[in-house]
């Protein structure tokens, strides 16, 4: 029997993935994974290589059996958005990449938003702050601290643009990662002269940013260099591709209004689609473009499952023993709150964050209570997300959960009571990879079909994970909430 399959590549901050999907029986047939180090200093800096992730991505395949990948047809790349991949004339990567959760650039976000006049000329102009996390500010701090390696650089490059490049020798940028480097005006789809001249009033950067792609454009065709490396067909198409959000959209069918999709990982994101832009003028959402065709409103916390993780180190349980006691103590945590900023914070806009345990009285203070607090700061910084798009008159019907944090029964629980909405799990986890393969099957068929004909036809929901919000624990949480706000903004003059 003849399998057909699409791959699809997910290059995170912890690890690459890749999978083998069968479009025909609609069903994974292979996957390869590889764990990523991380370079981190107390400056907020966090850094990779790039070559990390090409090695992680030939590990990953070497996982896949040599018979399946020769059934590849295309193949769409997922990589973590923001990250800055400075490249001299040859593709050789000038400096480590700054990743997205990198905070040392916060001087660099303000110089350039004094130089552009200020936040709301910024949003008035391109539809988003330069924030810590995204591209820009990285660009001038290159500049500023290695002007040698800076006037070398002939592109910048995006994560998942390099891997790209590296599949098919071609400099492409699709429009919604795009939209995360601060330099793209979100309503008109093309690079923002006046931002750019805030960056450098000498150099025409829009010589160094790479073409500006369609969703369902390829971005190349696999190498003959490629094809050798990764052990798959030369020549195949290789999608646009899209940072690790937008693909999680494709992935779980956010492609059309309603819907939803929370993730919960290392960051906290939470997103959903709309066919015209999303510009929230009170800075919580990320006004970005979809890989799909439309635009992708966004809030994404530094500070997700970090908060839960730290804590179960501290008290030196598994996963699944830490939430057992995590649900043992009520909802609410009976007073006790988690400020989860261990790595700095870029919604709310604290750059010098960090974390905090709040709320303690003679009674409150136990380990229990400590570990639901953790687990319960997750979905408080995502819920200024949701307050977000309510006020922006978008009008949810349920949130699809995907990360790490989606596999705990707890967790879920959690998310339905403090958000007021029906939680469901999409059955294919790897969410941004899976949502590669469909934008690589979408690139395939270019038949001129929205993207949600495909959506439509491969995602499935396991209904059996899914839950409602329990009335009695909602009406806490909207009281605890409250008084958590409070502390967020308490805490302002120390962490902007």
């Amino acid at each position: 029997m003849i399998v057909r399959t699409v791959a699809g590549i997910d290059t995170g901050t912890q690890s690459t993935k890749v999978i083998v999907y069968d479009y025909e029986s609609k069903r994974i047939v292979a996957e390869g994974s590889s764990p990523h180090e991380l370079i981190s200093r107390t400056d907020g800096t966090r850094e990779q290589e790039a070559s990390w992730w090409i090695d992680a991505i030939r590990e990953s395949f070497d996982q896949i059996p040599q018979t399946i990948r020769d059934t590849i047809e295309a193949i769409g790349v997922s990589g973590q958005q923001h990250g800055f991949v400075p490249v001299d004339n040859n593709g050789n990567v000038l400096y480590p990449v700054k990743l997205w959760c990198d905070t040392s650039t916060a001087l660099e976000c303000d110089e350039i938003t004094d130089e552009f006049g200020g936040s709301a000329a910024l949003l008035e102009r391109t539809g988003n702050q330069v924030l810590p996390g995204y591209t820009a500010s990285k660009i001038l701090w290159l500049k500023k601290n290695h002007k040698d390696l800076y006037d070398m650089m002939a592109k910048v490059l995006l994560p998942h643009d390099y891997i790209n490049w590296y599949l098919t020798g071609e400099y492409t940028m699709e429009y919604g990662d795009a939209s995360g480097t601060a330099l793209l005006s979100i309503e008109s789809r093309e690079w923002d002269t006046e931002v750019l001249r805030a960056l450098d009033h000498t150099r025409d950067l829009l010589k160094v940013l790479p073409r500006l792609i369609g969703p369902q454009e390829r971005a190349g065709y696999v190498s003959e260099s490629a094809a050798m490396e990764f052990g798959i067909p030369k020549g195949i198409p290789v999608s646009s591709g899209g940072g690790d959000n937008m693909m999680g959209a494709i992935g779980t069918g956010t492609v059309s209004s309603g819907v939803l999709t929370m993730s919960l990982g290392t960051s906290g994101t939470i997103y959903g689609y709309s066919d015209t832009p999303v510009i929230d003028k009170g800075g919580a959402l990320a006004a970005f473009c979809s890989s799909s065709g439309g635009w992708l409103p966004l809030l994404c916390t530094m500070n997700c499952t970090v908060a839960s993780e730290l804590t179960r180190v501290l008290f030196g349980k598994g996963v699944k023993e830490f939430d057992a006691g995590a649900e043992t103590a009520p909802a609410g945590a009976q007073g006790v709150m988690m400020l989860p900023f261990f790595n700095g914070e870029r919604t709310p806009n604290y750059p010098h964050g960090r974390g905090c345990l709040v709320g303690f009285d003679d009674k409150n203070m136990t380990e229990e209570n400590i570990s639901r607090a953790a687990m319960e700061s997750a979905i408080f910084g995502l819920k200024m997300g949701l307050d977000a798009f309510i006020s922006l008159g978008y009008t949810p019907r349920e949130v699809r959960l995907i990360g790490g944090g989606a596999n705990s029964p707890l967790w879920r629980q959690i998310a339905a009571d403090i958000l007021e909405l029906p939680i469901v799990i999409p059955t294919i986890k790897e969410a941004a990879a899976f949502g590669g393969a469909l934008q690589a099957l979408w690139c395939l068929r270019a038949d001129g079909s929205p993207l949600s004909s495909i959506t439509d036809e491969h995602i499935s929901l396991d209904l059996e994970k899914g839950c409602e919000p329990a009335a009695v624990a909602a009406k806490t949480y909207k009281e605890v909430y409250a008084s958590y706000s409070a502390y967020v903004e308490a805490m302002a003059p120390l962490f902007s």
